[in-house]
């Protein structure tokens, strides 16, 4: 679709300073990027690549390959960058295609900044430039690819 931004992103037309971590036929997985400001590591989304408004548009092979790659990405942020949670959630209203957000709490969060928007706000909160965010990224690509999902 001309006006959507993931299709545009996913079709070379607009570019980001997001790293690929994983891609194939289904789901694009790639690092939140905040145009050069300052990231909270981990926060990764998972696309969609075929223009869907909703979870309920896809077929059943986008779902198995979506539903996996959560998972598989849930588990690299748990066990290779020790979250001790990770927040998973799906809007729609301002970007209508399918995209999952997934967004780790790591240890020694305190409550008060528990949620997936809320991590951003502790001052503490693990945040990184353009290279923390392609190590970050470099680290959970190769989980992926080291790690058989079982």
């Amino acid at each position: 679709m001309a006006d959507c931004f993931i299709c545009n992103k996913h079709a070379g037309a607009i570019q980001t300073s997001a790293v690929i971590i994983y891609e194939d036929e289904y789901v694009y997985v790639g690092h939140i990027d905040r145009n050069g400001n300052p990231n909270y590591l981990g926060h990764i989304m998972i696309d969609l690549k075929r223009h869907v408004p909703t979870l309920g548009d896809m077929n059943r092979a986008e779902a198995t390959a979506f539903g996996l790659m959560i998972a598989r990405v849930s588990k690299a942020l748990m066990e290779s960058e020790k979250a001790e949670h990770v927040y998973s959630y799906v809007l729609g209203d301002a970007v209508p295609h399918l995209h999952m957000h997934l967004v780790p709490r790591y240890p020694n969060t305190p409550k008060e900044h528990w949620g997936p928007h809320s991590v951003y706000d502790w001052d503490n909160a693990p945040m990184g430039d353009p290279n923390d965010v392609i190590e970050f990224c470099s680290r959970i690509k190769t989980y992926l690819e080291n790690t058989p999902y079982e």
